[in-house]
Protein backbone atom coordinates (compact mmCIF):
# COMPACT_ATOMS: atom_id res chain seq x y z
CA UNK A 1 0.00 0.00 0.00
CA UNK A 2 0.77 3.62 -0.43
CA UNK A 3 2.40 5.85 2.52
CA UNK A 4 -0.65 7.87 2.42
CA UNK A 5 -2.85 4.38 3.44
CA UNK A 6 0.27 3.43 6.23
CA UNK A 7 0.09 6.78 7.22
CA UNK A 8 -3.70 6.89 7.70
CA UNK A 9 -3.80 3.57 8.86
CA UNK A 10 -1.15 4.59 12.18
CA UNK A 11 -3.61 7.45 12.70
CA UNK A 12 -6.70 5.00 12.75
CA UNK A 13 -5.55 2.39 14.57
CA UNK A 14 -5.42 4.00 17.91
CA UNK A 15 -8.62 5.59 18.03
CA UNK A 16 -10.45 2.84 16.93
CA UNK A 17 -8.97 0.89 19.53
CA UNK A 18 -9.88 3.60 22.22
CA UNK A 19 -13.96 3.85 20.56
CA UNK A 20 -13.73 -0.42 20.99
CA UNK A 21 -13.04 -0.22 24.29
CA UNK A 22 -15.24 2.11 24.95
CA UNK A 23 -18.15 0.30 23.27
CA UNK A 24 -16.67 -2.42 25.36
CA UNK A 25 -16.69 -0.49 28.67
CA UNK A 26 -19.94 1.40 28.78
CA UNK A 27 -22.14 -1.86 27.21
CA UNK A 28 -24.28 -1.95 30.59
CA UNK A 29 -24.98 2.36 30.07
CA UNK A 30 -25.34 2.51 26.18
CA UNK A 31 -26.26 0.00 23.34
CA UNK A 32 -22.78 -1.92 22.83
CA UNK A 33 -21.18 -4.34 24.66
CA UNK A 34 -18.60 -7.10 24.18
CA UNK A 35 -19.64 -8.67 21.17
CA UNK A 36 -19.52 -4.97 19.27
CA UNK A 37 -16.91 -3.62 20.79
CA UNK A 38 -14.69 -6.84 20.36
CA UNK A 39 -16.03 -6.47 16.34
CA UNK A 40 -14.84 -2.93 16.12
CA UNK A 41 -11.71 -3.97 17.33
CA UNK A 42 -11.20 -7.13 15.17
CA UNK A 43 -12.39 -5.15 11.90
CA UNK A 44 -8.98 -2.95 12.78
CA UNK A 45 -6.91 -6.41 12.23
CA UNK A 46 -8.40 -6.82 9.27
CA UNK A 47 -7.40 -2.69 8.32
CA UNK A 48 -3.72 -3.70 9.69
CA UNK A 49 -3.72 -7.05 7.20
CA UNK A 50 -5.00 -4.82 4.26
CA UNK A 51 -2.47 -2.14 4.94
CA UNK A 52 0.27 -3.76 6.01
CA UNK A 53 -0.18 -7.32 4.42
CA UNK A 54 -0.82 -11.02 6.93
CA UNK A 55 2.62 -11.62 7.41
CA UNK A 56 2.96 -8.92 9.68
CA UNK A 57 0.61 -10.48 11.75
CA UNK A 58 1.75 -14.22 11.40
CA UNK A 59 3.20 -14.11 14.87
CA UNK A 60 -0.19 -13.49 16.50
CA UNK A 61 -1.44 -16.03 15.87
CA UNK A 62 -0.74 -17.61 19.50
CA UNK A 63 -1.72 -13.94 20.78
CA UNK A 64 -5.12 -14.62 19.22
CA UNK A 65 -5.15 -18.02 20.76
CA UNK A 66 -3.88 -17.10 24.33
CA UNK A 67 -6.66 -14.13 24.32
CA UNK A 68 -9.24 -16.08 23.54
CA UNK A 69 -8.56 -18.31 26.21
CA UNK A 70 -8.06 -15.77 29.04
CA UNK A 71 -11.05 -14.32 27.70
CA UNK A 72 -13.39 -17.23 28.13
CA UNK A 73 -11.74 -18.44 31.56
CA UNK A 74 -12.37 -14.60 33.22
CA UNK A 75 -16.29 -15.43 31.72
CA UNK A 76 -16.61 -19.02 33.97
CA UNK A 77 -14.89 -17.47 36.64
CA UNK A 78 -17.02 -14.67 37.13
CA UNK A 79 -20.07 -17.16 36.40
CA UNK A 80 -19.11 -19.35 39.65
CA UNK A 81 -17.96 -16.10 41.37
CA UNK A 82 -22.01 -15.95 40.75
CA UNK A 83 -22.42 -19.29 42.98
CA UNK A 84 -21.21 -17.74 45.87
CA UNK A 85 -23.04 -14.31 45.80
CA UNK A 86 -25.72 -12.94 44.00
CA UNK A 87 -25.03 -13.08 40.04
CA UNK A 88 -24.32 -10.00 38.60
CA UNK A 89 -24.50 -7.89 42.17
CA UNK A 90 -22.76 -4.39 42.03
CA UNK A 91 -19.73 -5.90 43.66
CA UNK A 92 -18.43 -2.25 42.76
CA UNK A 93 -20.96 -0.29 44.86
CA UNK A 94 -19.45 1.52 47.99
CA UNK A 95 -15.81 -0.08 47.73
CA UNK A 96 -14.00 3.35 46.72
CA UNK A 97 -15.41 3.35 43.45
CA UNK A 98 -13.65 4.22 39.86
CA UNK A 99 -11.76 8.11 39.97
CA UNK A 100 -12.59 8.21 43.81
CA UNK A 101 -16.55 8.31 44.58
CA UNK A 102 -18.13 5.32 45.65
CA UNK A 103 -21.62 4.27 44.05
CA UNK A 104 -24.42 3.95 46.46
CA UNK A 105 -26.89 1.02 46.16
CA UNK A 106 -29.87 1.12 44.41
CA UNK A 107 -30.45 2.27 40.39
CA UNK A 108 -27.81 4.76 39.63
CA UNK A 109 -28.12 5.88 35.95
CA UNK A 110 -25.23 6.83 33.72
CA UNK A 111 -22.59 5.84 36.84
CA UNK A 112 -19.95 3.66 35.26
CA UNK A 113 -19.47 1.18 37.95
CA UNK A 114 -22.94 0.82 38.51
CA UNK A 115 -23.47 -2.53 37.04
CA UNK A 116 -21.44 -5.00 39.12
CA UNK A 117 -20.00 -8.06 37.25
CA UNK A 118 -21.69 -6.62 33.99
CA UNK A 119 -18.68 -4.67 32.92
CA UNK A 120 -16.33 -7.12 33.64
CA UNK A 121 -18.40 -9.95 31.89
CA UNK A 122 -18.50 -6.99 28.64
CA UNK A 123 -14.33 -6.98 28.88
CA UNK A 124 -14.20 -11.09 28.91
CA UNK A 125 -16.37 -11.48 25.67
CA UNK A 126 -14.72 -8.70 23.94
CA UNK A 127 -11.43 -10.17 24.52
CA UNK A 128 -12.97 -13.31 22.59
CA UNK A 129 -14.18 -11.51 19.95
CA UNK A 130 -11.77 -9.71 19.47
CA UNK A 131 -9.40 -13.00 19.22
CA UNK A 132 -11.90 -15.18 17.12
CA UNK A 133 -12.81 -12.43 14.85
CA UNK A 134 -9.47 -11.60 14.63
CA UNK A 135 -8.12 -15.07 14.08
CA UNK A 136 -10.92 -15.63 10.93
CA UNK A 137 -9.46 -12.32 9.16
CA UNK A 138 -5.76 -13.37 9.48
CA UNK A 139 -6.30 -16.82 8.80
CA UNK A 140 -8.44 -15.91 5.42
CA UNK A 141 -5.65 -13.36 4.66
CA UNK A 142 -3.32 -16.27 5.13
CA UNK A 143 -5.23 -18.81 3.22
CA UNK A 144 -7.19 -17.21 0.84
CA UNK A 145 -4.68 -16.16 -1.78
CA UNK A 146 -4.25 -19.62 -3.22
CA UNK A 147 -7.75 -20.22 -4.73
CA UNK A 148 -6.99 -16.43 -7.00
CA UNK A 149 -7.65 -17.52 -10.98
CA UNK A 150 -7.89 -21.40 -10.57
CA UNK A 151 -10.90 -22.79 -12.30
CA UNK A 152 -12.36 -25.12 -9.65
Amino acid sequence: MSVVVRTIARIVLPVGLAFGAYVIMHGHLTPGGGFQGGAVVASLVALVVVTFGAERLVRAKTWFSVVEDLGALAFVALAFLGIGVTFFRNVLANSGGLFGASVPLGPNPGILNSAGTLPLMNWAVGFKVIAGLGAVVLLLALFGKGGEGEDG
